[in-house]
């Protein structure tokens, strides 16, 4: 174990230096800068113009640019945001929270939904029940998620308007939040966090169903399922123990992208429900041109797919005997 982490931590040296130079320098070809809008102002001089290109370090070309923000990273400090003049870290720290609570949650409400459909169609293949799921499945894989989300919101304002019922359709926490105590603060959020975390879920869990229904259908022909099933095995232990087991191995392969996509937020659903995650932050800082915040957060982003990986081989091994990790 001790060598493949020391292994994995030599490769992820080379992997970073060159995922930070491309997101730097992507980043800078775009046109432009942050102080574009403050060049197209009448009302500001060339003279503050130049303080302001100094004191943001844009007067630099975007190499020394670079190394000077590789040399403060590699100190922890992933440089000052622009819009907000504040260090990134500080800046981002909180959305990212934000997005991770949400995710998490809907992690829960996506296997939740994923396994237990994915299992049921392969074990009653081509039932009533089986075809009825496919076709709910067939519609949300093929619906953009987006109008989905729109219409469940609509919905939603319909329930309200019949019954009062107060359904939270938009931020994290209610007016009276500071007010509440901390059992009511920790249930405010969660009644927040309930619709579009179940929402996300359930645009999300179509497409591993599928996967699942379609990798236990493979192991179930295999030879050694029927083996087992000859020598008297359970059909709930051929099913969950031998045929499931085998069946998640590809899932667990792609673990290692649940750590950046945790903190990369919900997407479009952080945006139309008005969630303050970090998705609509990075909208605001990619129109800015904020190079920094940006950089920064997909650097971040970037070390967790390569801690990750790491962590979805372990997983590997300890699910399938057959591989070993040193």
């Amino acid at each position: 174990m001790i060598p493949f982490l020391v292994r994995r931590f030599f490769q992820a040296i080379p992997t970073l230096f060159l995922a930070s130079v491309l997101i730097f320098f992507v980043i800078s070809l775009a046109p432009g800068d942050f102080l574009t809008p403050a060049r197209l102002n009448p009302g500001i001089s060339e003279e503050q113009l130049r303080n302001l290109s100094i004191s943001f370090g844009l007067d630099k070309p975007a190499y020394v640019q670079y190394f000077y923000w590789m040399w403060n990273m590699l100190h922890g400090d992933f440089g000052t945001s622009f819009q907000y003049t504040q260090p990134v870290l500080p800046v981002i720290w909180p959305r990212i929270v934000n997005s991770v609570w949400l995710v998490l949650l809907n992690l829960v409400f996506f296997y939740a939904i994923a396994i237990p459909i994915g299992v049921y169609g392969a074990v009653r293949q081509n039932s009533f029940g089986d075809k009825s799921i496919n076709v709910v499945l067939y519609f949300l894989l093929g619906f953009p998620s987006f109008f989905l989300f729109l219409i469940v919101i609509y919905f939603i304002l319909q329930i309200r308007n019949a019954t009062g019922w107060d359904i939270p359709l938009g931020g994290m926490t209610s007016n009276n939040y500071d007010q509440l105590s901390s059992l009511a603060k920790f249930w405010d959020v969660l009644r927040h966090l309930l619709i579009p975390a179940a929402v996300l879920a359930l645009t999300d869990a179509a497409g591993l169903t599928r996967v699942i229904r379609g990798l236990m259908l493979e192991v179930m022909r295999s030879d050694y399922i029927r083996t087992a099933r000859a020598k008297g095995v359970s059909e709930r232990t051929a099913i969950w123990k031998h045929t499931f087991r085998n069946a998640i191995l590809p899932i667990v392969a792609g673990i290692g992208g649940l750590l950046p996509g945790a903190i990369s937020g919900a997407g479009f659903v952080e945006v139309v429900y008005n969630y303050p995650g970090i998705t609509p932050m990075l909208l605001t800082a990619i129109n800015a041109q904020d190079l920094y915040l940006i950089a920064g957060f997909t650097v971040i982003s970037t070390i967790l797919l390569i801690v990750g990986n790491a962590l979805s081989d372990i997983l590997l091994a300890v699910v399938d005997p057959r591989i070993k990790v040193g």
